[in-house]
């Protein structure tokens, strides 16, 4: 069962301006991650979930954050249907993130009053996806559509709650371009744990590549 309600999980997405997207099959090596980005201020995780027996990784990582890192809200990403989207709420996900608009996902979560996630390409998918009662829509890929794509949005439809993933960086021009065209919060994946972090196992420069990036999103949302 889900630890964080739905509307605490938008408002720590939506505080925070960042949701960090990591996998690995080792289990010790993503307690570290976790670690590392707790240090740094990140409250929010999205697991992905890639390859079989991922939801086995995700159950050892979540109970662990509920044992250590007991602010740390863990979700997951990449999620193509209900069932998997019920396994992984078994299993205790605060949230679930998909690549696609679908209802039967919908269905499942907000019986459990579980934040849904959807991936969207289009206005009409967006209002469709709030209407099945989406607090904050995934954009994705964010690198195809942009932040024109996300600023033509707002206009018409200002209650919209965006959140882009793909295409987004640490770097300040690129993270300032999204948050000055809207958007809610960003998800980041390799550009912020990147495989040579992984590789080196250099968890103090993740956390501080965390804290830095979560003080520059705060600036910027000031703006």
């Amino acid at each position: 069962m889900a630890r964080f309600s739905r509307i605490e999980v938008a408002t720590v997405m939506e505080n925070t301006g960042l949701v960090p997207l990591f996998f690995h099959r080792d289990v010790a090596l993503g307690k570290k991650v976790l670690e590392a980005c707790y240090k740094g201020g990140a409250r929010i995780m999205e697991f992905t979930s890639r390859g079989d027996f991922a939801h086995e990784v995700f159950g050892e990582l979540n109970k662990f954050c509920e044992e250590n890192l007991p602010e740390m809200i863990m979700g997951v990403g990449s999620i193509t249907d209900a069932a998997a989207a019920s396994l992984y709420m078994q299993l205790g996900a605060n949230f679930i993130v998909t690549p696609v608009l679908r209802e039967d996902i919908a269905l499942v979560c907000n019986r459990r009053k579980v934040l849904w996630s959807p991936g969207c390409g289009s206005l009409t998918e967006i209002a469709r996806a709030e209407e099945l009662g989406c607090e904050i829509v995934k954009l994705f890929p964010g690198d195809i559509y942009g932040a024109n794509f996300v600023k033509a949005i707002k206009g018409p439809c200002p209650w919209t709650k965006i959140m882009p993933t793909g295409g987004v960086s640490t770097d300040k021009d690129n993270l300032e371009k999204w948050f000055k065209a809207g958007v809610t919060c960003v998800g980041m994946g390799s550009k912020l744990i990147s495989k040579e972090i992984l590789a080196k196992k250099d968890f103090d420069l993740l956390t501080k590549n965390v804290k830095n990036t979560l003080d520059l999103i705060q600036i910027l949302k000031q703006k």
